[in-house]
């Protein structure tokens, strides 16, 4: 009898510690969230749409630029999953390389600006409980995620173009 008890307890205590949690997110970070949003949304009608496309058309010139600033630019603004319609303003054979690298940044951005991407604070969330834990700032460590992330998307966007242009070269030659 004691074993179901203890089984019933558990079962209901789990959905207490969700309960706990959810008002936690409630008070704590979807306001900080919901601020956020606004703010960069606010921020693009105020700069105009047009002048927005434009720079990125701009930032798309440079592989550098197309990497890193482009899908930071696209996280940060139209966060995860609408980020990867930036790659409207690329050419087709570069398009893949660019969902690689946005792709790859949707969680390193999180620990500076949650808001990009919702669904991979509980990541970070738990990360970051373990850093506070030990009584530490979680500052330097997301900016740490942050500077490797870019290093990490522009690596990928350069492989990834670099394979998609030689089986795009490759599917022409087979052709003819």
């Amino acid at each position: 009898m004691d074993f179901l008890i203890s089984i019933a307890e558990g079962f209901i205590g789990m959905f207490q510690e969700g309960g706990e949690t959810f008002m936690g997110l409630v008070t704590g970070i979807i306001p900080m969230l919901v601020v956020l949003i606004t703010a960069v949304n606010a921020l693009v009608r105020f700069i105009g749409e047009e002048r927005v496309n434009r720079f990125a058309q701009k930032c798309t010139k440079y592989f550098v630029l197309r990497y890193t600033i482009f899908p930071f630019l696209a996280v940060f603004f139209l966060t995860n999953p609408m980020c990867y319609t930036f790659g409207r303003f690329l050419p087709e054979k570069q398009k893949p390389a660019f969902y690689d690298s946005a792709v790859s940044f949707v969680h390193p951005i999180t620990g500076l600006f949650p808001h990009a991407n919702p669904a991979e604070l509980f990541v970070w969330m738990g990360v970051a409980a373990g850093i506070t834990e030990l009584g530490l700032s979680l500052g330097p460590l997301a900016m740490r995620f942050m500077i490797v992330g870019i290093i990490v998307i522009l690596l990928r966007g350069i492989v990834t173009e670099f394979i998609t242009d030689r089986m795009m070269k490759s599917r022409v030659k087979n052709a003819a």
